[in-house]
């Protein structure tokens, strides 16, 4: 009986046991646990709908850029001046062109021709813009007055190589586009003003350069006289035939120099009354 009776002791304890690691086993996870596994959960689902921030706009479509140096700036194909200013060629695979063209047809944007941007007015071709910039020969410390704000990429190229860039656009909703634009892209040393550039802007004169982005038929008096002893100012001038030129302020008054003919939209404002 004493035997019997330890088997059945014997078999009580295990099955006590069992009961005791089945509870265990069953029982509701702790605070802590079910923090941790949650935390897991939610790691999982972050990972799988993390989307990438897009780039900022200067390292978007660089091999475009970079093509568009090599084969319209620094190529001398059709007789072109050859740009070989390295400040102007590195400002140039900077500037993002696209964002500075309507949406529709920013896939274009790097291609060799003038585009419109509405009202009439329309982007420089590239290499224009690069010509113009290497006629100033901006060393970094400058404060440049540019006529014509236009969509605001010539602001942007100018803002890479100069210390300050003042803009004058006569349409008031081109102002304001190529204002935000330039502001949202981060270029902190342009400011732009709507209006007739035709009188410049006295109350920052002089500047170190002058650039023109629309072609007055004679280059206004104003413009003129707020050019710095030294300073550099190029323009299209004519009505339909048109010649790029570069004015350079000497001691002895104001020299003038033609460099290609050229075919711009026409200044407005006071510049035809």
């Amino acid at each position: 009986m004493r035997y019997l009776f330890s088997i059945a002791g014997v078999m009580l304890l295990i099955a006590m046991a069992l009961t005791a690691v089945i509870t265990a086993q069953t029982k509701p996870p702790s605070d802590a646990a079910q923090e941790a596994e949650a935390n897991q959960t939610r790691e999982k689902d972050q990972a799988s709908s993390f989307e990438p921030p897009s780039p900022p706009a200067s390292a978007q479509r660089t091999e475009e850029r970079r093509r568009m140096v090599e084969t319209q700036i620094t190529s001398s194909r059709n007789g072109r001046v050859r740009i070989r200013d390295e400040g102007v060629l590195a400002a140039m695979r900077t500037a993002p062109r696209h964002i500075f063209v309507p949406e529709k047809i920013r896939s274009r944007a790097y291609d060799d021709t003038p585009l419109p941007i509405g009202y009439g007015q329309t982007i420089s071709q590239p290499y224009i813009v690069a010509l113009m910039t290497e006629l100033l020969e901006l060393e970094g410390n400058e404060k440049v007055l540019e006529i014509g704000t236009g969509s605001g990429y010539q602001a942007a190229v100018l803002a890479g190589l100069a210390a300050k860039v003042f803009s004058i656009e006569i349409v008031r909703p081109l102002a304001e586009r190529a204002a935000s634009d330039l502001a949202r892209l981060g270029y902190d040393n342009v400011q732009v003003r709507a209006g007739d550039g035709f009188a410049g802007w006295p109350t920052e004169a002089p500047f170190d350069a002058i650039i023109l982005t629309a072609a007055p038929p004679r280059i206004p008096q104003p413009l003129l006289d707020q050019l710095a002893l030294g300073g550099r100012l190029v323009a299209p001038v004519g009505e339909f035939q048109q010649d790029l030129v570069l004015l350079t302020r000497e001691e002895s008054g104001i020299s003038r120099r033609s460099i290609i003919p050229v075919r711009f939209v026409p200044m407005t404002g006071r510049a035809r009354p």
